[in-house]
């Protein structure tokens, strides 16, 4: 396979990743590394080293349109960033010190996870649960937008969630992921935060996550701009494209295919960890 070849491959490969990853809130990067490493047989670590660079493309392009659609929470995003940023530092670090097979394993156990976590029904928020107070004093508090108008909502247990993102941000560094089935966990299931409202906010997050470890990274020179490039592009592309459809649609059947496309890669990387193979 020649060069111009590989980099078309590598950016339509990627323009899927970030679509798909803008419409659930996981980032592209769980398809994204699990592609670059077995269909294009890059080294794990260069593939996570492009997927951190492509996340910040992701996190930029998505994170702009759903600011301006009155999805995303800034306040919430911000807050939940000093677990996830610290989180991202550890997990870079361990990244550097883990072999490459015991990387795609765990991988893999995200993938399985991330599976589960996008194709189960959402909890329903039940309406009269008390707000948390810190999530009153932080004025976490806020609306979006429905069919019928601005909904108003108040986070739950901002505590546990700032718990669980530290553990996303750990993921994020060590698997060069957004991490974002772990932060739409964190949100939607602990804190019970909307599902769009927190997909949208995972995904103004990844981009600042995936900074911290990006960074750690390129110093170790696991950063290839000939591969990052089609890869950020490619991302960028999907992810512009994913909030428009997102925005206007219901996505509950892309979920679902979404959950078979990754527990398969899952199920791959796992093996080829496993056996060696990777």
């Amino acid at each position: 396979m020649n060069v111009l070849l590989f980099t078309l491959l590598v950016g339509l490969g990627s323009l899927s990743a970030g679509f798909l990853g803008a419409l659930t809130g996981l980032g592209g990067g769980v398809v994204l590394v699990p592609l670059l490493a077995l269909v294009f047989k890059v080294d794990i670590r260069y593939a996570i080293g492009a997927s951190l660079v492509s996340v910040i493309a992701t996190s930029s392009g998505a994170a702009a349109a759903y600011v301006k659609e009155g999805f995303s929470n800034i306040r919430i995003g911000m807050f939940l960033e000093i677990a996830t940023t610290l989180g991202a530092l550890l997990g870079a670090f361990l990244a550097l010190k883990v072999p490459t097979p015991a990387i795609a394993i765990i991988f893999g156990l995200m993938l399985l996870y991330s599976a589960y976590l996008s194709g189960r029904p959402q909890t329903v928020i039940a309406e009269n649960d008390e707000p948390d107070p810190l999530a009153t004093r932080l004025r976490m508090n806020s609306t979006y937008p429905s069919a019928d108008g601005p909904r108003t909502y108040c986070p739950r247990r901002v505590t546990a969630g700032f718990s669980l993102m530290f553990g996303a941000g750990t993921l994020s560094g060590l698997l060069g992921i957004g991490s974002g089935a772990v932060k739409v966990l964190a949100m939607d299931q602990a804190m019970k935060i909307p599902f769009k409202v927190s997909t949208t906010t995972s995904n103004f997050m990844i981009g600042v996550t995936a900074a911290a470890s990006a960074g750690v990274y390129l110093n170790r020179g696991y950063i290839d701009p000939g591969l990052a490039m089609p890869v950020m592009l490619g991302v960028l592309a999907g992810s512009l494209l994913g909030t428009r459809v997102l925005v206007k649609a219901r996505t509950r059947s892309l979920r679902l295919v979404f959950s078979l496309v990754i527990a398969l890669l899952g199920l791959e990387m796992i093996y080829k960890g496993i056996v060696g193979g990777i």
